[in-house]
């Protein structure tokens, strides 16, 4: 949950001198921090009514960062119209007010913005999930101009790991909004959206891949095929960008050809690309899903089950995501006279070990 500043050109690391641990940039931080990981939104929402009404926060960021990690909580939870409160106690994100160098005598040496970046985004989001596409999507490619305009500035100056930082919020806003074209098939914006990103990176194996997504829900399978051997070709001749890892290319490379497998109906050639993925990485949820997906399309629903099964047993933190299991509940409705009571303990079982944001609806108990 970083904010968009820095100090003088002469102190460029957030942390050194005046900032001895993470708690010096904000009150408690590092506790807030830890629940985010852990998926404790609820706590992250009480520890924040706590500082609020002890006044335990003081400086003018204190009191922005616990609004970001309070907005996150509630847009989490899927509590969009208290995460809109939140975001409307606040003026416009770009104020005076939430700058540090409006305050010399509490910030010295310190410029930019105390907005972080995720509440930029939550800003844009949370308008689209209260039904009101149109604002979000507005705001949507409002940030990723700024991200845009970011980026140049730090070209400017040659600051390499704040430029690497905003190029990939712009691949993050760049992935939200065709994430919301696609979610209404709108698959020409995205297909250009998609070119444009390329234009800067030619050689990132995920937007590639990415291409040939969207190439297969046009139908145009060739045009997919074309793009997932550019993808093996960029592997094979080590020209990748550098961001996966030998792993994390090779399973790609496996799961693009499953892909096509599956589109062409050839469900034992795919199962044995995601065998390969699996093998490699044992929590590869991807692979192991779609092999799932696969067995059930040959009708081996036991083995299907044991897929997904054994997945929730051996990395839960991985492998517990709503995709996931709506389809093991599927298959046991499938499979079992007594579905209900396999997915009861199920549901259970979730209630112990699921982060306070996993969406327990999914068992359909």
């Amino acid at each position: 949950m970083d904010s968009e500043s820095h100090r003088s050109e002469s102190q460029t690391n957030p942390l050194s001198d005046q900032f001895s641990s993470v708690n010096d940039l904000c009150h408690d931080l590092s506790s807030l921090q830890d629940l985010a990981t852990r998926g404790a939104w609820r706590s992250i929402i009480d520890k924040v009514a706590r500082a609020r009404a002890l006044s335990l926060l003081h400086k003018p960021h204190d009191h922005i960062t616990y609004l970001a990690f309070n907005a996150l909580a509630f847009t989490k939870l899927r509590r969009f119209n208290e995460a809109s409160s939140e975001l409307d106690s606040m003026e416009d994100l770009d104020s005076s007010h939430y700058r540090y160098e409006t305050y010399p005598k509490i910030y010295a040496n310190r410029v930019g913005s105390m907005v972080p970046f995720c509440l930029r985004w939550i800003h844009a989001l949370i308008p689209i999930k209260l039904g009101h596409r149109q604002q979000g999507l507005d705001r949507l490619y409002k940030l990723l101009d700024f991200t845009r305009t970011k980026i140049t500035e730090k070209e400017k100056v040659n600051l390499t790991a704040s430029l690497s930082a905003w190029r990939k919020r712009e691949g993050f806003v760049m992935n939200c909004i065709i994430g919301e074209h696609l979610s209404h098939k709108e698959f020409g914006v995205c297909l250009s959206l998609i070119k444009d990103l390329l234009t800067n990176d030619a050689n990132d194996p995920v937007l590639i891949s990415q291409l040939g997504y969207i190439q297969l829900q046009i139908g145009d399978l060739e045009g997919a095929k074309v793009s997932f051997s550019n993808v093996e070709n960029l592997m094979r001749e080590s020209k990748s960008n550098g961001s996966l890892s030998e792993v994390e290319l090779k399973n790609i490379v496996n799961r693009n050809k499953a892909l096509v497998y599956m589109v062409e109906k050839d469900y034992v050639s795919a199962v044995r690309e995601y065998d390969e993925c699996i093998e490699r990485d044992d929590s590869d949820i991807v692979a192991i899903n779609n092999k799932a997906l696969c067995l059930m399309y040959l009708r081996d629903l036991s083995d299907s089950i044991k897929v997904l099964e054994n997945a929730l047993e051996r990395v839960p933190t991985m492998a517990l995501n709503e995709t996931l299991v709506v389809n093991l509940c599927s298959m046991y409705e499938l499979a079992y006279v007594n579905h209900s009571d396999i997915k009861r303990t199920l549901s259970n079982w979730i209630a112990r070990v699921a982060p306070d944001d996993f969406d327990a609806s999914c068992t359909r108990t």
